[in-house]
């Protein structure tokens, strides 16, 4: 059955979006040391800078069992300057990894970068092996390793990735 996904604008007061950026942090702090982890809380999110957005799935079988589908994963974009965003808690929730979700939302969120007029988007992830999915997809949407931008300081744990719109 194929994914029929509603990327929709969110102000994160869903408990299912709550609960699934709870367990991403969760996820963070067991696989980096805590000054690696960059990863930010709901509180952090809903602040002017950042737009978050949740993917519900709502193909038959998913609208069945709850209103309004299923919570498939979310993501969000941060203002940097008037020509760059970072891409922020990209996440698909556990029932629907290596389903297309992850694609769906970055390519939401590149659209929002492009209709903002950013130049480039860049994001910051994890080097080790459970972060090796997330690096092959973005890769494959043309992102590239770069230094660290922003704020974030050079980190053997880190890997920052940037790609031009």
């Amino acid at each position: 059955m194929t994914l029929q996904l509603a990327i929709v604008a969110d102000d994160l007061t869903d408990r299912r979006v709550l609960d699934l950026l709870q367990f991403h942090l969760d996820e963070m702090h067991r696989w980096s040391p805590p000054e690696s982890v960059h990863a930010m809380p709901a509180e952090r999110l809903r602040q002017p800078d950042v737009t978050f957005f949740s993917a519900w799935d709502l193909s038959g079988a998913a609208l069945s069992g709850s209103k309004g589908g299923r919570l498939a994963g979310c993501g969000a974009i941060k203002h940097l300057d008037d020509g760059h965003g970072e891409l922020k808690s990209m996440r698909a929730a556990n029932d629907y990894r290596r389903k297309g979700v992850g694609k769906a939302i970055l390519l939401r969120l590149m659209e929002e970068a492009r209709v903002r007029g950013y130049l480039r988007v860049s994001l910051e992830t994890g080097r080790p092996e459970p972060f090796h999915a997330a690096h092959g997809l973005y890769r494959a949407h043309g992102f590239e390793e770069c230094p660290p931008f922003g704020s974030y300081e050079p980190d053997p744990f880190s890997l920052c990735m940037t790609r031009a719109l």
